[in-house]
């Protein structure tokens, strides 16, 4: 069911006050937006012969009518009491002349145009209306107090009351008056309300766009998405690289090593011995390299114990002095990509503060706030540190639009690193 419906206030004395305060600002609101709107078109017009001055004028006009469609927005999410939207407009594009034009290319911008325009004669009804019947309520139920002040000498000055032959005197004036202003002040919450909700009405058809808001936020996700696949792409690019000019190059060699002491260990004994301390310094060598490749794959201490835990490891292993603070909300698992995505932020943040620093201290901070998980990663070291020159930042970042988070760097030169990074924790997600 549309919530734009459901959603809406209903008519009653505890909503007068709203659309009261929405409805008689109207009118002088919708007769500047509708000069504005309509000046600034045919002047524009006029002016596109003039070395495209009409642009500019074009272009300020639409800036106006977002003005007023902003405030239109938050008058009536004052009124019903909740956000009004989406709008979302569309981003300008290119250089010079034709990022100009591109503004023109908005339609959600053109829609503001057209309702500066076409709520001007609804105002006009509505204003009116509401004035002439709140003031009708007031002053019929308020008659009797002010009805002496009226003039009663002329003869030919008859009242409502004698014109409907209800008889002449005071007291059928003031009882008729007075049953009519009833009348209208018991009917006012639902005029009032009607009047409101035809103005929102237009205000929510015309000047949000929750489809094409919907559609930008489906190519950001594709984007995203992208971005993450290649991401993968490069890592296991990178794992295969590095099992190929690291570990596999010592598994081969180890191998030899060992043939060739199991050649000679019946016929000389001493002579393997060499070879086989050798083959025990390459296996060592290999499982070191096989550790660092894994780095950059999921550790099973992440499965199984969890992102605290993960993330102490990780520490642990950092060659500059590093402290952890872990929020206690973290002890509930969190969903897996949440938890890589983290743990991920954290290992390669560590890995350049080792490699390119030359850090004293870090310190490490992961916190749950709300459905918000918190990563930040802080060096004192010489900063300088940006997306666009690499060390696996841009990557980083990447990774992170997979899941909706968003990252953050402030390297000033010579004044340290700080990562910071935030997660949305889906809602409906549950743990492993």
């Amino acid at each position: 069911m549309n919530t734009q419906i459901t959603d809406r206030p209903r008519a009653g004395w505890r909503q007068v006050p709203r659309d009261l305060a929405y409805l008689l600002p109207g009118l002088p609101i919708a007769i500047a937006s509708f000069t504005i709107m309509v000046t600034g078109f045919f002047l524009g017009l006029g002016l596109f012969v003039l070395a495209f001055l009409g642009l500019i004028v074009w272009i300020a006009m639409l800036g106006a009518a977002r003005g007023f469609a902003v405030a239109e927005r938050a008058r009536v999410a004052l009124m019903e009491d909740r956000p009004v939207g989406p709008a979302y407009h569309r981003p300008a594009s290119g250089k010079g002349l034709a990022r100009l034009f591109s503004f023109l290319r908005d339609p959600l911008a053109w829609r503001e145009w057209g309702f500066g325009i076409l709520i001007l004669p609804i105002r006009c009804f509505t204003w009116s209306m509401t004035i002439a019947w709140t003031a009708a309520a007031l002053g019929g139920t308020t008659y009797v107090l002010w009805e002496w002040s009226l003039p009663r000498d002329d003869a030919d000055n008859e009242t409502l009351a004698e014109l409907i032959g209800l008889g002449d005197g005071r007291l059928p004036d003031v009882a008729l008056n007075t049953a009519i202003g009833l009348v209208f002040l018991a009917t006012l919450p639902y005029l009032l309300r009607a009047f409101a909700l035809t103005e929102s009405s237009l205000v929510w058809a015309m000047l949000t766009n929750e489809n094409a808001a919907l559609r930008a936020r489906a190519d950001e996700l594709s984007r995203s998405r992208t971005a993450v696949v290649q991401a993968e792409a490069d890592t296991l690019r990178r794992v295969e690289r590095d099992i190929h000019d690291g570990p596999q190059q010592r598994l081969v060699r180890l191998t030899m090593d060992l043939e060739s002491a199991q050649r000679r260990f019946e016929d000389d004994p001493e002579a393997a011995r060499p070879l086989l301390e050798g083959a025990v310094t390459q296996t060592k060598e290999a499982l070191a390299e096989l550790r660092a490749v894994s780095r950059g794959i999921a550790p099973p201490i992440l499965t199984d114990r969890g992102l605290p835990a993960a993330l102490a490891a990780a520490t642990a292993r950092c060659p500059v002095p590093t402290t952890l603070d872990v929020g206690p909300d973290l002890a509930e698992r969190l969903p897996s990509a949440i938890e890589n995505a983290a743990y991920f932020v954290v290992t390669e943040s560590l890995t350049n503060v080792a490699k390119h620093s030359q850090a004293a201290r870090c310190a490490v901070s992961v916190v749950r706030v709300d459905d918000v998980l918190h990563v930040q990663i802080a060096d004192d070291g010489r900063g300088g540190a940006h997306l666009g020159k690499g060390h696996g930042l841009a990557g980083l970042a990447d990774r992170l639009a997979g899941v909706d988070g968003r990252l953050d760097i402030v390297s000033p030169p010579a004044d340290g690193t700080t990562v910071s990074a935030e997660l949305p924790i889906p809602a409906a997600s549950t743990a492993r």
